[in-house]
């Protein structure tokens, strides 16, 4: 690695003073609030609130969701990994798998709550084909079926990664030694997951725990923690000081996940060689799998089937003929049209410069001999734990007041921080794996350190950078938990606009609106994909040559 030079120092400054005041001092700033009273700082507030029924009521309803949506969507996300990595199933039927699967992420949570009530609902589309209702959608129910579709796609990336890293050759040697499949099953596949697994409960947790838009369109009056935080800040009468103790608590959870990873660590280990195998047929495994699967799948889209054709009828389920009203009436209003846009601007804006921000940390950490460089891998370990709801209010206390609040300026910072962790991490990856002489080279032949990261480690990492835009992009369009208590009329994103028409039972503009979100990212991802593979191409190409050469 080169020497520090001045722009090193020049970037990690800038770096510094961004997480600074845009993480640090905004979080510092919301725990002193919930410590502060009206006769100075104590801890009355904190009393208040556990002392309030309600409130501890929301929390344990949150646990108590949050906890069968960990373990539903752990053994599901398994479950799918497996199929994909560990079966003889049909081949197409895999790649199926991958991408339907990952379908959720490009809508915003909120609107699965309204898939839910349009599909199972006393009208709902599945409970007229069948012919009556399962359960009550509302409340409990509504919400594990929401938070299970929210949280699946991110677990099962996370394990079918890890399954990638797993030597399958030790199945063999289970085997010749005599173990029962049982007994192979867990020392050769659960075994070298349990840290993976681990995580995966983890995420989900968190995840459905902080998760606003899920209980904005489901929760009825099963109250959890998220819809307090909202009732508090945004009621009749906001309480700033109980708020940002709510806030706090949502912490907790966070906390305690990131000391179970902690421990789970001591359960990984690494091989020394991975070695792939050719799995034997297995007609019993691989057909009970595969109608796992199918049905699962199956499942989830009847589920979100209700918003691609209730905004094509003119009134579902009383008048199902045919109409294009609901789509031509979004179009034609201005209001939509410019909530879509800036929607737009706001996930372009986020994508660029978040992506500069998380390359820029990544290669000072990975690439240079900064002292201090390490501190960036705690941010990025704050950013992953910090729910969006809290640092949304975190941001709502410290620029209320200032020239930053009601901008897209502050939307956008918000999202950039937020979404910090996975793209940041992408890029340390990637960078990691580099030739860690280029830039001496480069030094030697007189290039300075930026023209050097220009042209040498940029080219080569082209594919995860595409990859990180796409990141960004996709969760600035779909989030809401982030952005709700920093929009104002004027700058109001299509997650926040949904929720608004929710009071005038506008669901089939929420459904257009809802597919708008959904085939941009879907575009986005597709022409993301294009580039990268497109990348990688070329990239072997150039290799080629620079072999026959």
């Amino acid at each position: 690695m080169p020497n520090v030079r001045p722009e090193m120092r020049i970037v990690y400054f800038l770096l510094a003073l961004l997480f600074a005041g845009f993480l640090l001092l905004p979080l510092s700033v919301l725990f002193i609030r919930s410590f502060e009273t009206s006769s100075g700082f104590d801890l009355s507030n904190y009393l208040s609130v556990l002392s309030n029924k309600e409130i501890i009521e929301s929390i344990g309803n949150s646990f108590k969701v949050s906890s069968a949506t960990a373990v539903i969507t752990t053994i599901l996300a398994f479950t799918l990994a497996y199929s994909i990595n560990c079966t003889r199933i049909y081949q197409p039927l895999k790649r199926v798998i991958g991408t339907v699967i990952i379908l959720p992420m490009l809508l915003p949570t909120i609107t699965y709550g309204f898939a839910i009530m349009y599909s199972f609902g006393n009208q709902g589309l599945i409970t007229k084909i069948i012919g009556h209702g399962f359960f009550d959608i509302y409340g409990f129910n509504g919400l594990l079926i929401g938070y299970v579709i929210y949280t699946l796609p991110a677990s099962f990336l996370l394990i079918n990664n890890s399954f990638k890293y797993v030597d399958k050759k030790f199945i063999i040697v289970s085997k010749l030694m005599g173990d029962g499949t049982l007994r192979s099953f867990s020392n050769t596949i659960v075994r070298p997951l349990i840290g993976t697994l681990g995580g995966a409960f983890v995420l989900s947790f968190i995840l459905s725990f902080t998760d606003f838009g899920i209980p904005a369109s489901v929760g009825g009056t099963y109250s959890v923690v998220s819809t307090q935080l909202y009732q508090v800040m945004l009621g009749s009468i906001p309480d700033f000081n109980h708020g940002a103790v709510i806030a706090v608590l949502m912490l907790l959870p966070a906390v305690l996940g990131v000391f179970l990873l902690y421990f789970l660590e001591k359960f990984n280990f690494q091989y020394e060689k991975i070695t792939d195998i050719e799995w034997t047929q297995n007609k019993y495994r691989d057909t009970f799998l595969a109608m796992i699967s199918s049905i699962f799948l199956l499942g989830m889209l009847s589920i979100f089937a209700v918003m691609f054709i209730a905004p094509f009828l003119n009134s579902f389920p009383y008048n199902l003929s045919f109409t294009f009203k609901h789509i031509l009436n979004v179009f034609q209003s201005g209001d939509l049209v410019a909530v879509y846009k800036n929607s737009f601007v706001v996930s372009i804006l986020t994508a660029i410069i978040g992506t500069v921000i998380a390359y820029s940390s990544a290669i000072l950490n990975v690439r240079t001999q900064l002292k201090g460089r390490t501190a960036i891998d705690i941010v990025s370990m704050i950013t992953n734990t910090v729910p969006g709801m809290v640092l949304g209010l975190s941001y709502l206390l410290l620029f209320n007041g200032s020239s930053l609040k009601g901008t897209f300026i502050i939307i956008i910072l918000c999202n950039i921080v937020h979404y910090f962790t996975t793209p940041y991490l992408m890029a340390k990856n990637s960078l990691s794996k580099m030739n860690r002489s280029w830039e001496t080279t480069g030094e030697l032949l007189g290039d300075s350190w930026i023209k050097t990261i220009y042209r040498v480690i940029l080219p080569n990492s082209v594919s995860t950078v595409i990859e990180m835009f796409s990141y960004y992009f996709i969760n600035s369009m779909v989030t809401i938990s982030g952005i709700i208590f920093l929009v104002t009329a004027q700058t109001s994103l299509v997650a926040s606009k949904i929720k608004e028409l929710q009071h005038f039972a506008k669901f089939n503009e929420i459904f257009v609106l809802s597919l708008l979100i959904f085939f941009t990212n879907l575009l986005i991802k597709f022409l993301c994909d294009y580039l990268q593979k497109r990348q990688v191409v070329n990239g072997k190409k150039i290799y080629r040559k620079s072999e026959a050469a």
